[in-house]
């Protein structure tokens, strides 16, 4: 039997997008960012380019013919657009005299979203690709390889081949088969469900109705107004935003069916958005309907009270119950969203650090945060919002117990 061959690609374009989608497809954890037509935006828009500290280096494993397996790779010169921190990694290299960058990453830049990253035929395939990435890595001279919000498959190769994993916590809502939004609220305590509908009735009240659009039916001018408000969520912040616009003309001429869009209106103009993703029909065991969705991006040019939690939390989970979606990912920090039933869940990322004695030192740094993660996780699910469900009363004894008499 042939060896496998690592192969690198500098434009995800170069890659055949049935062989990509197929491999995605085939995953436990598929999603939409991880589909050829979203990566391929990136590329083509100028989101994720060498100029923007994203440089593709796209890896696909052979043998002959046959693709075994592909990943998402990026050399990268800064830590930007990853939302799992290592800055003071970077930080202690500098101190003493080395370079952190160039790094490379296997991720969906600017997404943290759970889900596979190794796309592979099977397991062996898998553990594979994790090898060939390590020993390209070790020929490129890169200080080290991470890999960021991978499926439990992804975990275990990178374990298997050595790789250290770090924890970080996200919150996402699940759909317990609610009728509908009351009934979702009659799942919570007291004093959550009246927050919740104090909130929605002051946005109510200021006269703000909502519309959301799906795929298609999302129109060109409310693309350009959801932009106009993405752009300036960042500028409020001092950045400029991530994605490009053409990057979003991609997705409504490419991937459309991805995408559901709020809009928020007073008075007859709009006023703010929220962009959701959605899971694909056809990937993998969402198929046959959106089974997950994924708040993304939000942003207003006028100020409402609790307009934010309105567009970007109770829109989106009132659609998901309506449309039988099981998942709402709400993106990665946050604990004001436990608030709203986003429940705690643990992400997990891989690392390979080539300094050995780096690499000592983040293996034992691991340990105590991931000591940390474990009691934060506890701390949090100590503070369901949910309802306390009464014990089930035991039956009372009328006579001798089935054991027979004393």
């Amino acid at each position: 039997m042939t060896q496998p061959i690592l192969r690198i690609h500098d434009d995800p374009s170069a890659i055949d997008i049935a062989d990509w989608n197929g491999l995605l497809a085939a995953q436990a954890a598929p999603s939409p960012f991880m589909r050829h037509e979203y990566l391929v935006a990136l590329n083509d828009s100028g989101s994720a380019t060498p100029e923007s500290g994203w440089t593709p280096q796209f890896a696909t494993l052979w043998r002959g013919e046959v693709l075994l397996a592909a990943c998402p790779l990026y050399v990268k010169d800064h830590s930007y657009g990853e939302y799992v921190f290592d800055w003071a990694w970077a930080n202690a290299y500098e101190q003493h005299g080395l370079s952190y960058y160039p790094k490379a990453v296997v991720a969906v830049p600017f997404t943290p979203v759970p889900g596979a990253r190794l796309l592979a035929r099977d397991a062996q395939s898998r553990t594979l690709l994790v090898d060939g990435l390590i020993q390209w890595c070790r020929q490129a001279g890169v200080s080290s390889l991470h890999l960021l919000f991978g499926a439990d498959e992804d975990i275990a190769a990178s374990t298997e081949a050595g790789l250290m994993l770090r924890n970080t916590v996200q919150f996402h809502w699940h759909n317990a088969g609610y009728a509908d939004f009351e009934g979702f609220l009659a799942s919570l305590a007291h004093d959550k469900r009246k927050k919740i509908r104090q909130e929605r009735r002051k946005v109510r009240d200021a006269g703000v109705t909502f519309r959301g659009s799906r795929g298609a039916d999302i129109a060109e001018a409310d693309w350009d107004f959801f932009y106009r408000c993405y752009a300036r969520t960042y500028r409020e912040h001092g950045n400029a935003p991530y994605l490009k616009r053409d990057f979003f003309r991609h997705m409504a001429d490419n991937l459309p069916q991805a995408w559901l869009l709020f809009i928020a209106e007073r008075e007859g103009r709009p006023i703010a958005s929220s962009l959701i993703a959605l899971s694909v029909d056809g990937d993998g065991p969402d198929a046959g309907g959106p089974r997950a969705a994924y708040g993304r991006y939000w942003g207003a040019i006028e100020r409402v009270d609790c307009l934010h939690f309105e567009a970007c939390y109770y829109q989106p989970i009132e659609w998901c119950i309506a449309h039988g979606v099981t998942r709402f990912e709400g993106g990665a920090q946050g604990e004001h969203k436990m608030a709203r039933a986003l429940m705690p869940v643990k992400t997990t990322s891989a690392h390979w650090l080539a300094h050995p004695s780096f690499a000592d030192a983040v293996e034992r740094f691991l340990e105590r945060e991931g000591a940390g993660i474990g009691n934060y996780m506890e701390h949090l699910e100590e503070r369901s919002p949910f309802r306390v469900q009464a014990p089930t009363p035991m039956p009372l004894e009328t006579g001798p117990s089935e054991a027979g008499p004393d």
